[in-house]
């Protein structure tokens, strides 16, 4: 562990849909404060932390108005009665004071690269004429946001973004994705790209005794999307009530965003089921893998490091139509062995997934197409940050 005292780092987030961004910048800044004794790190973002979670010794959080990102890509506030307007302005000032008196020595933006709005682009400015270097942090690959900006033509996004950023780190690699491909880049841009590698999962201390339901293993169903994940569970029940020769119990994971009347329906069904059991979220789920057989889940970037550091079987689910992120990732993914993939279409039929989950054992593990090649962002970003926190230890 090496000694850097007093130096701060910023992590923003701006967060809108899901857990998986969130969980991404926890990852990032509990593996900082763990490599640097002296080190504080504060994330700013409008995500809710589920309990469990839990930020480690010198990571903590500002919160942020909430927004909720609509299916036809808009913005909405959290709360009715309070105008998105407002609530931009709202964030877009905590964001300035928070980073202002927080003085950091080097700040992390996630993904998105001038936030909402762009709620994060005065921030910056301000950062630079103080002298902060800035690291855009990119998953393998990006939304549109970046292809369909609002105000900005494709042109003056990169633009910007060179003209803001001193680094662009990429967590993953660059032999499965890339986030521009298709964007026709810059070169200048492109030059300040690192592919740091996927970023490693463990599981949390304090979990590793988990009272599991079942002694044999069992396959695992997690999804963060509430939409996604409702229908997830629907499919796998159906399958389960079906086929009752299915060889694995399933052990049904909720996600916190999943409605009440939803968690009450599905865990109505699986009581009736002898091999189906209901777990509500906690961070501890990872230390569920170790006991799967294999894994059933959509394709964000957080069940794919999770898929790439456990080494587990994967069954990823897609959309039927306008494909995502994850759907992409997805195709990426059974293309190169590392995983398997079914569509909604065939996930509504009882008798294909059942199939599927039959087949589960005899599946090949991702570390047989070089998964394990494909990991190390955290030791990475480690050492990236490293070099950039040079304030020296006071007496």
């Amino acid at each position: 562990m090496s000694q850097r005292d007093h130096a701060r780092i910023l992590i923003y987030s701006h967060d809108s849909f899901g857990l998986g961004r969130l969980r991404r910048c926890l990852a990032v800044a509990n593996s900082l404060v763990g490599q640097f004794k002296g080190l504080f790190v504060l994330i700013i973002s409008g995500a809710q932390v589920p309990t469990g979670m839990g930020l480690r010794a010198r990571v903590d959080f500002v919160k942020i108005p909430s927004v909720i990102k609509l299916y036809d890509g808009q913005y909405t506030s959290m709360e009715e009665h309070i105008d998105l307007r407002d609530t931009l302005a709202i964030r877009q000032t905590i964001i300035r004071n928070t980073a202002e008196s927080f003085d950091p020595d080097l700040m992390i933006v996630d993904d998105e690269p001038f936030g909402l709005t762009p709620e994060i682009q005065e921030t910056l400015e301000l950062l630079k004429r103080r002298g902060c270097p800035i690291a855009l942090a990119l998953p393998d690959l990006v939304e549109q946001s970046i292809e369909q900006n609002q105000v900005l033509n494709r042109a003056e996004v990169f633009e910007a973004i060179d003209a803001l950023y001193d680094q662009i780190w990429v967590y993953g690699a660059e032999t499965f994705a890339k986030p521009f491909e298709h964007l026709d880049a810059p070169k200048k841009l492109l030059g300040k790209m690192t592919y740091v590698g996927y970023l490693q999962r463990n599981i949390p201390r304090g979990y590793a005794t988990l009272d599991l339901p079942f002694t044999n293993p069992y396959i695992l169903v997690s999804a963060d999307d509430s939409e996604r994940g409702s229908e997830l569970m629907d499919w796998m029940l159906t399958a389960y009530e079906n086929d009752a020769t299915l060889p694995h119990p399933a052990l049904l994971v909720l996600s916190p965003l999943l409605p009440a009347a939803r968690r009450k329906v599905i865990r109505g069904r699986a009581i009736r089921l002898d091999n189906v059991r209901v777990l509500d979220f906690e961070e501890g789920s990872t230390a569920l893998m170790p006991g799967a057989v294999g894994v059933v889940t959509t394709a964000g970037y957080d069940a794919f490091c999770q898929m790439l550091s456990f080494d587990k079987r994967v069954i990823f689910v897609t959309a039927d139509a306008d494909q995502d992120c994850q759907d992409v990732r997805a195709g990426l993914a059974a293309e190169r062995g590392l995983a398997h993939m079914l569509t909604g279409a065939q996930m509504r039929d009882p008798k294909v997934l059942a199939q599927a989950l039959h087949a589960f054992p005899n599946r090949p593990l991702p570390s047989q197409s070089g998964a394990a090649e494909m990991l190390g962002g955290l030791e990475t970003i480690c050492a990236k940050v490293e070099h950039h926190i040079k304030r020296p230890a006071e007496p």
